[in-house]
């Protein structure tokens, strides 16, 4: 399971349509190849450095997304207030 499902899905909704084949290729093994899902997050959110092999111009443009979604206050995490509320 992704740790961000929407990191990716929201990027791919913006972005897929306007990427050439080959950056399309490039996507595909970026999100496919790592054995870790968090690698992706931690990469596009530049927690760790990316590997030279998925450190292209689609790398690029998904770090800069992930920059984008936190100057809008968009959280990756759930919300965890509801495991303190009491039961209804």
């Amino acid at each position: 399971a992704h740790p961000d499902p929407s990191l990716s899905s929201l990027f791919a909704k913006e972005n897929l349509a306007h990427m050439s084949e080959e950056q399309l290729n490039r996507y595909d093994r970026l999100i496919n190849e790592p054995s870790n899902d968090w690698d992706i997050y931690y990469w596009a959110t530049e927690a760790k450095p990316t590997p030279a092999e998925f450190d292209t111009d689609v790398m690029a443009m998904l770090r800069e997304f992930a920059k984008n979604r936190n100057r809008e206050q968009r959280l990756w995490q759930p919300d965890l207030e509801y495991l303190f509320e009491p039961p209804r």
